[in-house]
């Protein structure tokens, strides 16, 4: 298993993409996210295709199905497959969703877990057990929601409460807190700047529906927008660059559009630490 570089920037290992992430040139991006549960077992030609991506590219994992605010028992079994697959494949980072999925079965959404001192310690208690079945830290992602079912401690306490509880990283998603901040009327620079920085193990990006000027809707099916690239700024400019992943996962347009996005996504980043940048851009023309 290798860590990433700070200035690391990623791209989501979609199947529509896989002809083009195989072609492309050295420097488009510097690693891959693929979820765990969608690659697993997979053999034939998309099965080869990971193994030719992931010979050439680290990857990162991002879970779907863990449920870790559920109730029923974390499947072991399903971990111990995907700790092989983080294993056999060298992954740099594993991170699920700070959320629960299933109820005596699978939910296929990402619902909002109560705000309560109960469930910081619930949740943190399953954390703790999926990362002794696979053998590393894991990163929780703050989710977007649009109920809350209980709140009796803000948003920011909860996962703050829950991070130090389960000794785990943070996927710190820039859209997820500009679409809440929206929706549930909070500052999103506040928010943000009462994070603990040294645990951010990477951030997403990604784009949302504007359904109306006080209702935002986390897609991923869109172009990032201005406010999110600004949120993004303030976090490198708080947290210093850390990996960053563009998230598309509909609407998928060309590969040329992605590269552009995963370019302002370096631009933003090294607009503060111009020494790096200069390096990187003389790394990317040396291997051009």
């Amino acid at each position: 298993m290798h860590s990433l570089p700070a200035t690391s920037i990623g791209l989501g290992l979609r199947r529509s993409l896989i002809e083009a992430l195989r072609s492309a040139p050295a420097g488009d991006f510097d690693f891959l996210e693929c979820a765990p549960e969608n690659w697993i077992g997979v053999g034939g030609r998309f099965g080869d295709a990971l193994e030719a991506l992931a010979a050439r590219h680290p990857l990162v994992c991002h879970g779907l199905s863990l449920s870790l605010g559920g109730f029923a028992p974390l499947d072991e079994t399903f971990l111990g497959r995907v700790r092989r697959f983080l294993d056999r494949h060298h992954v740099a980072l594993y991170s699920e969703h700070l959320s629960y999925c299933a109820d005596d079965g699978q939910l296929y959404d990402l619902l909002p877990i109560p705000f309560t001192d109960e469930a910081v310690h619930h949740v943190a208690a399953r954390i703790r057990q999926a990362q002794d079945i696979v053998g590393r830290r894991i990163a929780v992602e703050n989710v977007s929601y649009y109920a809350a079912p209980h709140q009796a401690m803000r948003e920011i306490d909860f996962i703050n409460a829950v991070l130090a509880e389960a000794d785990c990283d943070l996927l710190l998603d820039v859209n997820n807190i500009y679409v809440n901040a929206i929706n549930h009327r909070y500052d999103a620079h506040e928010f943000l700047s009462q994070l603990p920085g040294e645990r951010v193990a990477y951030i997403h990006v990604a784009g949302h529906y504007d359904e109306a000027d006080d209702l935002k809707v986390d897609t991923h099916g869109a172009p990032v927008k201005d406010a999110v690239w600004q949120l993004l700024r303030a976090a490198y400019e708080r947290f210093g660059p850390r990996p960053t992943l563009l998230e598309r996962d509909f609407n998928i347009p060309p590969y040329a559009e992605l590269v552009a996005e995963l370019d302002t996504i370096r631009a933003t980043m090294h607009g503060l630490a111009p020494v790096v940048a200069s390096a990187h851009a003389q790394a990317r023309h040396v291997r051009g």
